[in-house]
């Protein structure tokens, strides 16, 4: 009797220790990323909740674009695969802080404007329906590259004219140095619904 459990027991045994480390494995593995969900209140809602990953305050990988099609923006933020942002690096507050400079550097063709509005599958729009948008503004020491480009759509709000006032507060508060540059590249790139949320 006694050896006709043995088996049974050593099985047990050999299954909760596999569990175990899969389970201890698992723990080490960053979360999968979800798909974030707008609060209650629907699309005319001012506050919108950031893709995963944004509102953590992480570095992005600034212009390593790791998808250029099938692209889908979710929540006012760019899809992060297509449009992690990108920015000059040589740039300084002393540069971007100066009278013209966005327009000194400005040069998105329509050739690229075209691409970008393919990433995302966007065959034909209206007027002011979207925007081209850096997503790291060129007031803020943003690239012209492809992957700091995506249509952003104008509504629902908060949508590109909203943004517009964040790219305007984030270029204050460097040329003040109540932040850095690098700072504010981040938060443009990750979370800047956060930072509309905030403004008074």
């Amino acid at each position: 009797m006694k050896n006709s459990k043995t088996p049974s027991l050593l099985t047990v045994i050999v299954a909760i220790i596999v569990l175990l480390y899969y389970l201890v494995k698992g723990a080490g593995q960053p979360a999968s990323p979800t798909t974030p969900v707008p609060p209650a209140g629907g699309s005319n809602s001012s506050t919108l909740v950031p893709p995963a990953g944004g509102a953590n305050g992480s570095t992005p990988a600034f212009g390593q674009q790791t998808k250029t099609s099938g692209c889908v923006s979710v929540n006012a933020m760019p899809d992060s695969a297509c449009t992690p942002g990108a920015i000059l690096p040589d740039a300084t507050k002393d540069q971007i802080c100066q009278s013209g400079y966005s327009s000194s550097v400005r040069n998105v063709p329509d050739t690229e404007k075209t691409a970008v509005y393919a990433e995302y599958g966007i065959t034909s729009h209206a007027p002011g329906q979207y925007e081209v948008d850096h997503l790291v503004s060129l007031e803020l020491g943003g690239s012209n590259d492809i992957s700091n480009l995506w249509p952003e759509p104008a509504d629902p709000r908060p949508g590109f004219h909203e943004k517009d006032k964040v790219e305007n507060y984030l270029h204050d508060q460097v040329c003040s140095g109540a932040m850095s540059l690098q700072d504010a590249q981040v938060k443009i790139a990750t979370d800047w619904l956060s930072v509309y949320n905030s403004l008074p």
